[in-house]
């Protein structure tokens, strides 16, 4: 899963960061809404939070600017503002939740899941294929009784394949959820955490296979 954060405050964008990688999703930072509207025409978010005090356009022109460019990404208002109108105009222009600074980073990462998923049209936090389970609010993986041992980027790229099981899901698609826009990666990175998870899986009952050209596809066998 990809999240963008527009947030000014460089301490408090980094703490953000620091918590949202630590759950597993590839995170992208910008401190403007100018630069804001830029990335989201290039990449596919899972979710946004976005400050409306920002230094050049304000949140409410960007979220209406997005919603115009037809992003469909949940949207999630991070900000001091916490007046009823503030709250009422923002869910009116199209955000999907809102969280008056200060906050909990615990509230935050748990209302962010919950866009997620529902944005997905999952709201269960449990995903489930034969004896694998994902439990996408504490990132914890079992296979049957055992807990599968799994990195934060194997354990993104696994949700993403088992969210769309019997779907093939291209390489660029996987990338995106995995690595965030200022990582340096090789070319051959995503095949060795695909190496990784299919090891893993071996005696599992599921399959990764590469559909050659296209990308990768996960399924019960």
């Amino acid at each position: 899963m990809r999240l963008l954060i527009v947030e000014d405050d460089a301490a408090l964008a980094r703490g953000l960061l620091k918590a949202f990688r630590g759950d597993g999703l590839a995170v992208d930072h910008v401190g403007n809404g100018q630069d804001a509207l830029d990335v989201v025409r290039m990449e596919p978010y899972s979710a946004i939070i976005l400050d409306l005090g920002l230094p050049d356009l304000d949140g409410l022109t960007v979220l209406k600017r997005m919603r115009t460019m037809q992003v469909t990404a949940p949207i999630l208002i991070l900000t001091a503002r916490d007046g009823t109108n503030d709250r009422v105009n923002g869910l009116d222009n199209g955000a999907d939740d809102y969280l008056p600074k200060p906050f909990a980073v615990e509230e935050l990462e748990a209302r962010v899941r919950a866009l997620i998923r529902r944005a997905q049209g999952s709201p269960d936090p449990i995903l489930s294929l034969g004896s694998l389970r994902l439990d996408r609010a504490t990132g914890a993986a079992y296979l049957g009784d055992d807990v599968l041992d799994l990195t934060r980027r194997e354990r993104s790229v696994l949700e993403t394949l088992v969210s769309r099981v019997g779907t093939v899901v291209p390489k660029s698609r996987l990338a995106a959820d995995v690595f965030d826009y200022d990582d340096a990666v090789s070319p051959n990175a995503l095949e060795v955490y695909i190496g990784r998870l299919r090891r893993k899986l071996e005696k599992s009952g599921l399959e990764i296979r590469t559909v050659r050209g296209l990308g990768y596809l996960l399924r019960q066998i």
